[in-house]
Parts: structure tokens; C-alpha cells; sequence
């Protein structure tokens, strides 16, 4: 079938989302497709005004979608787009802008072969409900579940439907949707993003203020992530070569202001950073955690290719742990304490000597909710074990909750590796 033709050059597009499932209203599963498209739209320098969560109820789907029609240039669905009877976002939107539904033969044919590769998983004829599709839609076809997606042109608006779990839907936006969206302008948008690593998001938008509200295009605009800041710098040009023409003195400017605050640009995480820089520099890295739980050892492996670097790791949680599996002496641990700078540094050099590894890390440190009556929780000390010597890093933390502690050691602990691997000040920001 033939897709409604978009008319060429929109821009500065308003953008609404609406979420279909009544288990997102009461709380049973957290709404992460909706944040993942905000924010891929602002990559694509789309405003999103509104977010609309719904239950599985049709006239109410109905009543979204008509204000959603009245007030904005593209509404995206999550949701609803399953085989049971209350998967009616289809009907809803099809109908809401006077379209048919057709049964699309070749994504009946996708979706029996799906069941027939997974054969302890039996289908049933309401599956093929998801067959059906708008007429005239653009089909997006399902890489890692059953239900297609759509998207489709009509009254002045359009419209993208999504399935709803979240690796279905974060799938079919990047390798659909965006392309699909970009379409829709003449013109092209790029951005890059700016990893910081350091300083809070009040205090780095302190800094970068006046450069903030200097700029309409290219623009920059801040964003708090876990445990650091990302900047994101937006051109809106008529090539690519312009777009970064644009955007290259505000990368610079930014750069100026922030200094070695900033760990990378356009890298998606530390500790993918880390492995990067490891992998480029032929090295190995251990590490002896106890606060954290393994917490580092498990991001390092979330990258592809850690393999290569990561010689591997212990969770040392308890003293008696920390003298049978790396030796420390018990004495040192009474004296100095088993939160302390010593017992750190100590867990960094063993375990860096027992796995052969080129870099050490030790952590150790009071995650909570209770203290050791000589620390706050909280304080964790850091250590990396290197040719170059022993680093080490004390950090208040707060009481801000353990998995925020946990997140925050292991975050400083790839900031320090880095920093070493790029010649930088490790023990200090």
C-alpha cells in the first residue's frame, strides 16, 4: 500500500505523546518509552509538549487523540497494538482520522513465521489481529517482537504508532521512525552530545549561562543524568557541512569554560569511554569492590569487547573477605578500619597483583543506611593501582540513598581511570 506523502519542508514541529496502558496509570510498569522518545525527538530538534498516559479504554483513548489533533503536528502512540481485546489503539486512531483498516498479507506472513522459529511458543489466531493496519500507512516492521508499527499523514497531522515494550519500541524509533522524521524537512539537524563528569547540572548551567540564552541556532541546552551532565549542542542547516560549521565554536566555547570536566564527546557512557581508552592503549584493569557489589565489574562487561580489557574483578563485602581472597592484613583493617584510605589502596595493588592486571581498583565505603560511627554515610574511598603508583579519591557522598552511592563510586572510579589514561590530575576534579 501506498503511504500518505508528507508535505516537504516542515519544520519547528510540536510533537505529543500519548502512552496506551492501563498498567502505566497504576504504576506497575515504569513509562521509559515515553522518556526515550523525548528524548530522541530532541536530537531531531522536535519540541514535545505534552505527554498523555492512558488507560485501555477507548473513549478515553479517543478524547487524547482529538486534543492531541487540535494542538499538535505529530502525536506518537506507545502501546496497544497487541493481539488481546484491549489493544485498540489501531481502531482508535484509524477511525479518529477516518481511515480503514486492511489486512497486510505480508505481515501475517512475518508474524507466523515469528512463531514458527520459536516453537515452544504457540500462536493463536487473535495474533493475526496485528495484521491489520490504516490504510495508506507507512508500515514499520517489527525486528524483535510480533506487532508492526505505522505511520501515516492525515488532517494536517502525523501520526506514528509504537509497540509498547521497550525494546520493541526503542528498536523500531531508531531504525524507523527517525528516518522516517527526518524526512519530513528540507533542511537537516544535528547535534552532538557533551559528557561531564564532576559537577552538578545547577552548577555547570552557572557556568554556561550567558552562552545558553546567547544562542537560538545553533542551540545548547542541559540535561542531568545519572550522576553527571550531558550537553547537548543543536544546529538547524541546509547541509550537514554547515550544521557542524555551526556547531563547532560552541563545542569550543563549551570546552574552554568546562576544561577536563568534560570526559567525551558524542560517548555514550564512562565507562564506554574506558574501555575505548584501554582497548587504544593495549592495558588491562582488575578491581576489588565491596560497597558497590560488583557494580563496576558489571558496567565494564556491559560493554561489548570488555573482554579485552578486563581482566576481571572480586566482591570483597566483608573483612574476612577481604584477608582470605586478597591477603589484606587483619591488623590494618582494626587499625585503620575497613572504610579507610589504607584498606583502598591495599584492595587496588592486590588485586591488580593477583589478576596480573596493568591498573587496579579498590573500593571501599558506607553505602548505607547506617554508618560505622566513625564516617558518614556515604563516604567511599577510591583507589587505582598503577605502574605510576597508587591513586586515591575520598568521597562524601551524602545520604542520598545506596544505589546512589554505588552508582556514583563506580562513576568516579572509570573518571579516575580515565584521567590517568589521559594524563590528567586523578586524585582531584
Amino acid at each position: 500500500m501506498r503511504a500518505f506523502l508528507a508535505p516537504e519542508g516542515v519544520k519547528n514541529m510540536i510533537a505529543e505523546i500519548i502512552s496506551v496502558g492501563t498498567e502505566l496509570l497504576l504504576g506497575n510498569v515504569a513509562n521509559t518509552d515515553a522518556r526515550d522518545i523525548s528524548e530522541k525527538l530532541a536530537e531531531l530538534g522536535i519540541d514535545v509538549y505534552y505527554h498523555t498516559v492512558v488507560g485501555d479504554n477507548p473513549q478515553r483513548l479517543t478524547q487524547a487523540v482529538e486534543l492531541a489533533k487540535s494542538r499538535s503536528d505529530i502525536i506518537i502512540t506507545t502501546g496497544g497494538l497487541g493481539p488481546t481485546c484491549d489493544d485498540l489503539t489501531k481502531q482508535v486512531l484509524a477511525k479518529a482520522f477516518g481511515l480503514e483498516l486492511y489486512f497486510d498479507e505480508e505481515e501475517a506472513r512475518r508474524i507466523r513465521s515469528w512463531f514458527e522459529k520459536r516453537r515452544s511458543i504457540r500462536m493463536t489466531d487473535n495474533n493475526l489481529q496485528q495484521a491489520y493496519l490504516p490504510a495508506g500507512c507507512t508500515v514499520f516492521r517489527n525486528e524483535v517482537g510480533t506487532a508492526p508499527g505505522c505511520a501515516f499523514y492525515a488532517d494536517g497531522v502525523h501520526v506514528i504508532m509504537l509497540p509498547g515494550p521497550p525494546n520493541e519500541c526503542n528498536t523500531m524509533l531508531n531504525k524507523s521512525v527517525v528516518p522516517y522524521l527526518r524526512k519530513l524537512s528540507k533542511g537537516v539537524i544535528l547535534s552532538h552530545n557533551i559528557r561531564v563528569f564532576g559537577e552538578g547540572e545547577s552548577s555547570v548551567e552557572s557556568k554556561l549561562r550567558d552562552l545558553m540564552n546567547s544562542l537560538s541556532n545553533p542551540t545548547l541546552a542541559p540535561y542531568a543524568k545519572e550522576g553527571e551532565v550531558m550537553l547537548r549542542v543543536t544546529a538547524k542547516a541546509g547541509t550537514d557541512e554547515e550544521a557542524e560549521a555551526m556547531m563547532q565554536p560552541v563545542l569550543k566555547q563549551v570546552q574552554e569554560v568546562l576544561g577536563d570536566l568534560i570526559y567525551g564527546i558524542d560517548v555514550d557512557s564512562l565507562e564506554q569511554l574506558a574501555v575505548q581508552l584501554l582497548a587504544r592503549q593495549g592495558l588491562t584493569i582488575s578491581a576489588a569492590e565491596s560497597c558497590t557489589g560488583g557494580l563496576l565489574a558489571k558496567r565494564l562487561t556491559d560493554i561489548p569487547g570488555a573482554s579485552r580489557v578486563f581482566k576481571g574483578g572480586v566482591t570483597v563485602y566483608t573483612n574476612e573477605c577481604k584477608t582470605a581472597l586478597l591477603g589484606i592484613d587483619p591488623s590494618l583493617i582494626e587499625e585503620k578500619g575497613a572504610v579507610s584510605r589504607e584498606v583502598a589502596v591495599e584492595m587496588a595493588r592486590r588485586i591488580r597483583e593477583k589478576l596480573g592486571a596493568d591498573l587496579g581498583v579498590g573500593i571501599t565505603g558506607l553505602a548505607g543506611p547506617d554508618g560505622d560511627g566513625i564516617h558518614e554515610v556515604g563516604t567511599v574511598f577510591v583507589a587505582l593501582a598503577a605502574d605510576k603508583g597508587c591513586f586515591i579519591r575520598k568521597l562524601q557522598l551524602g545520604d542520598g540513598g545506596r544505589d546512589r552511592v554505588r552508582f556514583l563510586s563506580a562513576s568516579s572510579a572509570l573518571d579516575m581511570v580515565r584521567r590517568y589514561l589521559t594524563g590528567l590530575p586523578v586524585e582531584t576534579y
